[in-house]
Parts: C-alpha cells; structure tokens; sequence
C-alpha cells in the first residue's frame, strides 16, 4: 500500500465485501457463544427472524416510507436555500461578512435542542419533523459550500475578468461550474447527517418512522427489532450514497469524486 495510491473497482468492492462478513462473524461469536445475552444483543439470525415479522405483521415498509419521505423533504428544501447562499457568500465578501458570523453560530446549535420548541410551535406532525431536518441541514450546507465556492481558483477569475465578463458572467460560467462536484459532494455527505436527525424527531412525539419502531421496540425490550431497524437505516444509507456518487460521477465526469 502506497499513500493516496488508487485500488481498482474489484479490489474495492471485495475489501469492502470483506470487513462486513468480519463484522457478520465478530457478531455472530459474541451472540452465538453466549458472550453476550440476547436481551442486550439479539444474534443475526433472531435479527432476521425480527425483521421479517416487522414486514409481514407490522407494515414496516410504511415506517420506511415515511421516513425517506421526511428526509428527503426536509433535506430537499435546506437545500434550495441553502446552496445559492452558500454560493453567494463564496462568491461575494461583503455578503459573506455579513452572514458567516450568525451561520457559523447557527450551525453549532444541536437541532434536537429545537424538538421541544418545535412541538410547541408546530405541534408533533410532519411539519416539525421536516423542520428539525431543515435546522440539522440548512447551516452545514450554507458554510461548507461558501468554503468550497470561495476556494475557487483566482487565475480562472481573474481570466474572466480580463476577457470582460462581469460580477454575474464570472459566477455563473466560472464560480458555479468549478464548485458544482464538491457542491454535489457536500450535498452527499449533508444528506447522511440527515438521517441522524429525522431518527431523533422520530424518537418523540412520531406514531410513525423508523425511529418510533425502535422505540417501541426499546419499550419491549426487543433488540432484535432495534437491531433491524438500524441496520435498515445503514442500508438505506448505503445505497442512497452509492447511488449519488454514481450520479455526482455522471454530472461531473471532470472530478475525482
């Protein structure tokens, strides 16, 4: 191994392969050779088994589906407001002198520190779900994009300048398309935080989600069922972050993403 030196595809995905099938065997020795009582960790197989009568006789699907669904609204509309700010603090130091300071504050607040606030404000349906998600969210994506736009390369922008583009010609045809991969690539990294946050909305005052199953599996002393639940969280995950670097890889084949 040599530092920063690329594997390729195969090796990638079978060292990837490799250290979950470790995970799989550590758990399994610890659960099945009783190092490990069930009613503090359930074994693969009584996960499974938990799993499967969360589908068939629970409608689990249903807690998956909402939850995507508030992730993906609340994420989806801190974005829209959260990328074009970025972008214009990056681009513009008078507006990022005059936003950083209260983002830079904002993005420190916990957002489960507004669950309470937000009950009483908004009650306990979708909409303070969505805004705890909107709170987790708006402020990373808001100063991580300002730094990417701001680390836009000087030369390009002063080329731009000199060939007569002004202040909106050089954001949009060279500030927004050298940011766009690591725009992408934070939006990726942002929607993972996300997940962290609609689970604890999920924890109070939720009849539905995910995170209201593991609770009430908590309640039955049910590891089996927490167990599934998290890992159902992780997959979802998983999949969700393969599928957007292969898009950020389609969108922006110039990067290395």
């Amino acid at each position: 191994m040599q530092p920063l030196r690329p594997v390729g595809q195969p090796t990638r995905i079978a060292l990837g392969i490799a250290f979950f099938a470790a995970f799989l065997a550590a758990w399994s020795v610890v659960t099945y050779g009783g190092l490990v009582p069930p009613l503090f960790l359930a074994s693969p197989g009584k996960t499974l088994e938990a799993g499967w009568a969360l589908f068939t006789q629970f409608g689990f699907a249903g807690d998956i589906a909402i939850t995507i669904f508030r992730v993906v609204g609340g994420f989806v509309v801190a974005a829209v407001i959260a990328v074009p700010l970025g972008l214009a603090m990056g681009a513009f130091k008078p507006i990022e002198a005059l936003l950083e300071p209260f983002v830079s504050f904002a993005r420190y607040l916990p957002a489960s520190a507004f669950i309470p606030l937000l009950i009483l404000w908004a009650g306990v349906d979708e909409a303070q779900k969505l805004a705890v998600i909107f709170i987790g969210s708006v402020f990373q994506i808001i100063i991580m994009v300002a730094v990417v736009a701001g680390a836009t390369r000087r030369d390009l922008v002063e080329a731009a300048s000199t060939l007569g583009a002004r202040s909106r010609g050089i954001v949009l045809r060279v500030i927004i398309p050298s940011a766009a991969p690591q725009v992408a690539e934070t939006l990726r990294l942002v929607l993972g935080w996300a997940w962290t946050y609609v689970i604890v909305a999920e924890l109070i005052g939720a009849q539905s989600g995910i995170g209201h199953m593991i609770m009430d599996s908590q309640r039955l002393l049910d590891t089996g069922q927490m167990i599934f639940g998290i890992v159902t969280i992780g997959a979802i995950g998983l999949v969700t972050d393969f599928l957007v670097k292969a898009l950020n890889r389609r969108l922006f084949p110039w990067a290395v993403i």
